[in-house]
């Protein structure tokens, strides 16, 4: 907050896997009260031009190339819609920056450093271009000003170029933060429109205030809100407690301690949650699209699937277990990753890649009716380099890459 190459080590074999490399059992688990999907076909031939490249058929050996180097403290990477030549930086004190065919430009896109706090949890930490960007030029971002509290806004900028207009900021959503980490900070616009928001438990240590189980508040949530209608935001109609008193609308799932980084399976629709564990369990949620929102992951409950408030004898009903976890002697905090869908890697189609911030090892796994499998560790393979990875992203055709808070942007790519 390493990088070596080769193929992936599988960790296990099967439903339901448990790393025979690791200390910890890595769960594989259905989710609660939801029957099985229906396993993410995987190609193994591409059919098309793929403007990332030749596709290798099969599952080639991976490896990554440096796109980018100079960020500072860069924490998401997105890419412009409808605009191949671009990608988009988020840097942590609050600026972003454009990579233009392969170069980092100098004059930032954006740069509101004067607006925000900035250092530990805290600065410019998401960043969601609206899917009609190419035509409307808005885009949201998440960050804490200089109070600390949470910020979304949006602003505009000129669709084509490398600027955006600092001045046209509009807020959407203020957020009070009583300590000064666990923000949060993502954003991510879904396969439904909808803009989706990732906030963390407020803070301290333990969720003093028991955020994560309060739908009064929006600390600890998922948010799903509507940016195409009503002022500043409109409350999609069919967001789970919507009807349910005292709650706030916007909530579409609870539980969550600090989830730091998700995206969207952009083929299925599903919700890939990487949340950052306490003391002794990581663990990626997922929320599948069939099911309409309104799970409670858990915390503070729970962590991983472990009981912790109370230590032991929780309740559990009514919580939707994570599909993955391990243990803090393999690492300390989840990077959330990207659900690959590109075309270059046919054979990879509907692969979760991500990592930890503390280890910097990067894995990788497949849901099989809402369970994991093909689980492999790539570090060897796709960690030279790695020291702090904070972000993944994908390019306009689908493409992976990781980011490192050292200031590195590399892109996953066929082995030689």
């Amino acid at each position: 907050m390493d990088r070596r190459q080769d193929g992936g080590t599988h960790l296990a074999s099967g439903h339901g896997w448990r790393g025979l490399l690791l200390l910890a059992a890595v769960l594989a688990l259905p989710a609660c009260g939801d029957s099985p999907t229906s396993p993410t076909p995987v190609p193994t031939a591409s059919t098309g031009t793929c403007a990332a490249g030749t596709p290798v058929p099969g599952t080639p050996a991976l490896t990554t190339v440096l796109v980018a180097r100079g960020l500072s403290s860069p924490l998401d990477l997105q890419a412009v819609p409808g605009d191949r030549s671009r990608l988009l930086v988020v840097e942590q004190p609050g600026r972003i920056r454009v990579i233009r065919d392969g170069n980092l430009v100098g004059t930032p896109f954006l740069d509101i450093s004067g607006r925000l706090t900035s250092g530990g949890e805290r600065g410019l930490l998401g960043l969601a271009l609206h899917p009609g960007y190419a035509q409307n030029g808005r885009f949201f971002v998440n960050y804490t000003d200089r109070n600390g509290n949470t910020r979304v806004v949006e602003f505009r900028g000129s669709p084509g170029t490398d600027t955006a207009d600092a001045a046209s900021e509009r807020l959407l959503l203020a957020v009070d933060q009583p300590f000064a980490n666990h923000n949060g900070g993502g954003l991510s616009f879904g396969n439904d429109g909808m803009l989706y928001i990732g906030l963390g438990d407020g803070g301290s240590g333990g969720d003093p205030f028991r955020n994560g189980q309060n739908l009064g508040t929006h600390l600890g949530k998922m948010l799903r809100i509507d940016v195409d209608r009503g002022t500043p935001y409109a409350v999609p109609a069919d967001n789970p407690f919507v009807s349910t008193a005292g709650a706030r609308p916007e909530i579409w799932a609870y539980g969550l301690r600090n989830p730091w980084r998700f995206a969207f399976d952009r083929t299925t629709g599903d919700l890939f949650i990487a949340d950052v564990g306490q003391g002794d369990w990581e663990e990626i949620d997922v929320g599948v699209a069939s099911r309409r929102g309104g799970e409670n992951y858990g915390w503070n409950v729970t962590e991983g699937t472990h009981c912790f408030s109370p230590s032991s004898g929780c309740s559990t009903a009514g919580i939707t277990p994570p599909v993955l976890e391990y243990d803090h002697g393999q690492g300390c905090s989840v990077t959330g990753g990207v659900v690959y869908r590109g075309c270059r890697l046919p054979g990879y189609q509907g692969t979760y890649f991500y990592s930890d911030y503390c280890t910097h090892f990067v894995r990788s796994f497949r849901l099989d009716g809402g369970r994991v499998t093909d689980a492999r560790d790539w570090t060897v393979a796709l960690g030279r380099g790695l020291n702090s990875p904070t972000s993944f992203g994908v390019d306009a055709d689908g493409e992976a890459y990781i980011v490192d808070q050292d200031g590195e942007v590399y892109r996953i790519v066929p082995g030689s």
